[in-house]
């Protein structure tokens, strides 16, 4: 698994933001090959994991992936469930995840987070049952969530799950908690955490909100981080790894009118 993850909701229409973003985005990205144009890039750069809905549009860009590239990707599905107390819904869907190429099951924060017991830190036996059944099936089984207390339960409960999803942004956007308490829930937990949003959904800068989590977070733990363009990729690819090495990014700057002053004689944007 590598340590940087492709995000989706950038080319899936969850902005975070407006409606109207959300139907750019989803006109952007109107067929799979647009999606698959853009985590070609992660793929080459050794990035092969993703992380999204279990749907077949996403399949379907992981299939033209791995032809364009010859790389295996691996899809970490977060599906949802409109009955989570229905074992019955909980198996067809895990089989669909399988049937669609998925190798990881990480029920989505809307399942996961209804079935936390917060007073007993513990998983409740509905959420235990489901990721028995996942590893049953042959997938590996996780939690996507956005509550902290699903990390401390599942490790106090010994939970079946070899990874734990978690909002984490120097904004704090869509974070329970304040960042320096989750950083020290990470610090502590039982398994690595793939870590999301780490740019608030647009609303940190790249290298700031990268710079922090790259910075605060274990060598087992995981950054997930969506773009609208492969030339996006490229630029959060070399900022991670410049945040790993230890040295500045070699990335463009963006350039306005106003910046035209700050230029030495002779030099452009």
């Amino acid at each position: 698994m590598p340590r940087l993850i492709c995000g989706t909701n950038w080319m899936l229409g969850y902005s975070h933001q407006t409606q109207a973003k959300d139907r750019l985005i989803k006109e952007l990205f109107d067929t799979p090959a647009k999606m698959a144009a853009v985590v070609e890039v992660f793929a080459r750069a050794g990035c092969n994991a993703l992380m999204s809905p279990g749907i077949e549009f996403v399949a379907e860009a992981l299939r033209e992936v791995e032809q364009r590239t010859g790389e295996e990707m691996l899809w970490i599905a977060t599906p949802w469930y409109a009955e989570p107390g229905e074992p019955d819904t909980w198996k067809r869907s895990v089989e669909e995840m399988k049937k669609l190429g998925a190798q990881f099951c990480f029920p989505h924060a809307t399942v996961t987070d209804a079935l936390i017991d917060r007073g007993n830190r513990r998983l409740d036996p509905l959420l235990m049952d489901h990721l028995k059944c996942v590893r049953e099936m042959g997938l590996i089984p996780g939690l996507s969530t956005h509550a902290p207390q699903a990390i401390v339960g599942a490790d106090a409960c010994g939970a079946d799950v070899e990874s734990y999803t978690q909002p984490y942004n120097a904004a704090g956007f869509l974070c329970h908690l304040e960042v320096d308490w989750l950083a020290r829930i990470f610090r502590e937990a039982k398994k690595p955490v793939m870590t999301i949003k780490p740019l608030a959904a647009g609303r940190l800068h790249p290298v700031t909100g990268l710079t922090f989590v790259w910075s605060t977070i274990r060598e087992c733990d995981m950054v997930t981080v969506g773009t609208m363009s492969a030339g996006e990729a490229e630029e959060v690819i070399e900022i991670s790894r410049a945040c790993l090495e230890g040295r500045e990014p070699e990335v463009d700057l963006q350039f306005t009118r106003s910046k035209r002053g700050l230029l030495a004689s002779g030099q452009d944007g």
